[in-house]
C-alpha cells in the first residue's frame, strides 16, 4: 500500500486528486492532504509518506519553491500541472514524474510503476546503510563515520587534520591533501568526532590534538604537522591547555 500526501492550493482539484487516487485501485491511500503549502511542509517534518502529488501554481508558494524547502525529502514527487511546459523543470527537480490535470487513468498507472520502484531501491540502499552502520558499530576497530550526499563515509581518526565551519556547511582537511564538504555544521561535526583525540579550539575550527606540531602562544595559533595555522580563541585557550 503506497501513502500518499497531495498538496494543492484548490479544494476541488485536491478532492477530485483524491478521489482518482483513492479509487484507482487498493495500491494508494491518501494519508493527508493540505491547501496551505506551509501546513504540508509543517507535516512532512514530522512524517514520511511514500509519494508527495504536489500541485505547481500554488499563490503563496510555488511547487518548485516547496520541494527545495523539504527538509528531509526522501519520497518520491509526483508534479500535477495543468501546463505541460512545466515537465522539463520539474522533472530537474528531483520529481519523478508529472501528470497533466485532468489527470489520465493510464499515465496514473505510469506513475504508480515509478513510484514503487523508487521507493524499491530506496528501501535496498536504507538496509545496506543500516547494514553498514552495524557492522562499523560492533568492529574492534570503529571508524568515524559521516553520511553526506547520499552516500557514507568511513575516516580514521588519524586521517583527519582538522574540521572547519563554513555557516550551515563544514569542510574536513585530512592528511592526504584531500577536503570533503558535509551539510552539517560544525558542532554536528564535533559531536561524532571521539572528544579524547578532537578539540574545538575556536568557534570556526575542530583539531586532531595529535596532529598539533606548535602552539605560538604570543600569536594564539597552533601549527599543525601540515603546517596549517590555525587560531586558538580567548574562550578555548584554558580549556585546550588542559588537554595536555
Amino acid at each position: 500500500m503506497i501513502e500518499a500526501v497531495i498538496v494543492d492550493d484548490e479544494i476541488k482539484a485536491l478532492q477530485s486528486l483524491s478521489w482518482e487516487l483513492t479509487n484507482f485501485s487498493d495500491e494508494i491511500h491518501v494519508i493527508a492532504s493540505f491547501t496551505d503549502p506551509f501546513e504540508a511542509l509543517s507535516y512532512l517534518e514530522l512524517h514520511r509518506p511514500d509519494c508527495l502529488f504536489l500541485d505547481i501554481e500554488m499563490p503563496t508558494m510555488d511547487g518548485f519553491q516547496f520541494i527545495q524547502k523539504i527538509k528531509n525529502k526522501d519520497f518520491p514527487v509526483v508534479i500535477t500541472t495543468a501546463y505541460n511546459q512545466y515537465a522539463i523543470k520539474a522533472l530537474k527537480n528531483e520529481a519523478i514524474d508529472y501528470l497533466l490535470k485532468p489527470i489520465d487513468t493510464d499515465d496514473l498507472k505510469d506513475t504508480i510503476v515509478k513510484i514503487k520502484k523508487f521507493n524499491a531501491r530506496n528501501y535496498t540502499a536504507d538496509r545496506l546503510e543500516k547494514l553498514l552502520l552495524n557492522f562499523n558499530s560492533q568492529s574492534s576497530h570503529k571508524k568515524i563515520t559521516f553520511n553526506t550526499d547520499g552516500k557514507l563515509i568511513f575516516l580514521e581518526a588519524n586521517d583527519i587534520l582538522y574540521a572547519e565551519s563554513d555557516g550551515n556547511y563544514s569542510t574536513i582537511f585530512l592528511t592526504d591533501g584531500q577536503k570533503i564538504v558535509l551539510t552539517k555544521k560544525l558542532k554536528e561535526v564535533n559531536e561524532l568526532l571521539p572528544s579524547d583525540s578532537f578539540f574545538r579550539i575556536h568557534n570556526s575550527y575542530v583539531i586532531n590534538l595529535s596532529k598539533i606540531k606548535e602552539f605560538l602562544k604570543t600569536d594564539g595559533y597552533v601549527v599543525l604537522s601540515s603546517n596549517h595555522k590555525i587560531p586558538v580563541s580567548r574562550q578555548k585557550k584554558s580549556g585546550f591547555l588542559d588537554m595536555f
